[in-house]
């Protein structure tokens, strides 16, 4: 980011540069010519222009990094990662009133089979790169059934997972910080039916690329 600034300043300098030399010219040359007074003004709209775009460009990048915040009420006590690359939800689910959250249950890795397809009632997927470090994934769902499977292509260090229910309630999976191999896990159970909102989930690949689906089956 620094080194992106720094660029943008130069970048700044040169064209106010370019443009004090066009207002000389222009202060030599007569002031009646309108070749010269049009000159002027398309040099002095770039000098104007040029830090707004950079600005612009800063903030494309901002918005793509953050510092790992939780609620107050978070179960999870250890230190977080300092930033993290967020990928929001493709599809935007509004959970409405107080959130709570319920103690955290530990993750028990095993390698389970995909419910028949006719069972999976949604489904999403996304992908992260090593060079990328953390990424918290979030996945819109707003769906009813009753467990939630992922599966993990490449190896990926996973943090921790909050599965949001429609009532407010939040189901915190503490994944321990372990590094996973691929296959299909069960990430949590709820044998009487559930409505979902959202699933987040905290890791970053082990890999050059990874990739985790979420699925949703009744």
């Amino acid at each position: 980011m620094q080194f992106a600034a720094i660029a943008d300043i130069h970048g700044n300098l040169l064209a106010l540069e370019a443009f004090h030399r066009v207002a000389q010219t222009c202060i030599i040359c007569s002031s009646g010519s309108l070749l010269m007074r049009r000159l002027f003004s398309v040099c002095l709209l770039i000098s104007l222009c040029a830090p707004i775009g950079a600005l612009a460009q800063r903030r494309v990048v901002v918005t793509r990094d953050r510092v790992v915040v939780t609620r107050p009420g978070h179960p999870i006590r250890r230190v977080l990662p300092a930033a993290v690359i967020v990928r929001p939800a493709r599809t935007r689910v509004v959970v409405a009133g107080a959130l709570l959250f319920l103690p955290a249950v530990v993750w028990t890795a095993a390698v389970v089979s995909l419910p028949a397809r006719d069972r999976l009632v949604w489904q999403d997927s996304e992908s992260f790169n090593k060079d990328e470090d953390w990424v918290e994934s979030n996945f819109g769902i707003d769906t009813k059934g009753n467990a939630l499977y992922f599966e993990l292509a490449g190896r990926a260090e996973l943090n921790y997972a909050d599965v949001t229910f429609n009532n407010g309630e939040v189901q915190t999976v503490d994944f321990e910080e372990k590094v996973r191999t691929p296959g299909t896990y069960r990430l949590l159970d709820f044998a009487n039916g559930r409505h979902v909102k959202t699933v987040k989930i905290l890791a970053r690949a082990r890999t050059p690329h990874a990739k985790i689906s979420v699925f949703m089956a009744k």
